[in-house]
């Protein structure tokens, strides 16, 4: 297996919001490209991240292979990415090489790991609301709810989209109208603001986000360009009574 990127800035910026929920990670590499799925510890938050074969320059597997890895290794190795830098990676037995290719040729070896736990698979989801906005104004939205929450509500109607937080003392509100693409019923879901806090990180990699929920329903976050794709499923917070 032999793999290479020209542009590597945006896989590196992936894999650093993908390591904010999980540890370690199975990367698949086959014919169609990169792909991985995790679930938090928590088991609260799904991560799909998918990388097509044509946003590499060369992608050489014989099979699909799976790659054992920790992100926190992983990660590290990408921060020495720079602008104008070529990555390449390749499977050696038990190893991941590494090879960053800029004015000097770097070469790292990981050591691939056996990822606990079995992979789960995607969840099938009906959605009755879809809203696309931009990333920017969706990011806003839930830096201002965490001023005055923990958590945070959206509530879509035919023609309206609202996301509010309401704590102990203290409420935001934010509506959206003609700012947004609504195609929704009426629903309302609560969703835990630590986790949308680290999922809005993928708002850097795009100018538009899509959310899909439903009522007191999971929600599917999808940040995605022709050469990506990023996705996050999360379950709703079902308030319970004593």
């Amino acid at each position: 297996m032999k793999l290479k990127l020209d542009n590597p800035k945006i896989f590196s910026e992936i894999i650093g919001i993908i390591s904010e929920m999980v540890l370690e990670v199975r990367i698949k590499v086959d014919n169609e490209g990169l792909s991985i799925s995790a679930i938090d510890p928590a088991n609260v938050a799904m991560i799909l991240f998918k990388l097509p074969a044509d946003a590499f320059s060369e992608l050489e597997v014989e099979k699909e292979e799976v790659l054992g890895v920790s992100l926190d290794n992983l990660k590290a190795v990408l921060r020495r990415v720079k602008a104008g830098s070529v990555l390449a990676m390749e499977k050696e037995e038990n190893m991941l090489k590494i090879i960053i290719q800029d004015k000097i040729r770097k070469e790292f070896s990981l050591a691939l790991i056996d990822v606990e736990g079995d992979e789960k698979p995607i969840p099938s989801l009906n959605f009755v609301s879809k809203i696309e906005m931009t990333s920017v104004d969706f990011s806003e939205a839930i830096e201002d709810c965490n001023v005055v929450a923990d958590s945070c509500s959206f509530v879509s109607a035919p023609d309206n989209f609202v996301i509010q937080g309401k704590g102990n003392l203290n409420s935001f509100k934010s509506e959206f109208s003609d700012e947004v693409n609504i195609q929704a019923e009426e629903a309302t879901s609560k969703y835990s603001l630590e986790y949308l806090q680290k999922m809005i990180k993928g708002t850097k990699l795009t100018d538009k986000v899509v959310l899909n929920f439903g009522n007191d329903y999971p929600l599917k976050l999808e940040f995605n360009t022709p050469k990506i794709s990023l996705s996050f499923i999360l379950a709703p917070r079902v308030e319970t009574e004593d």
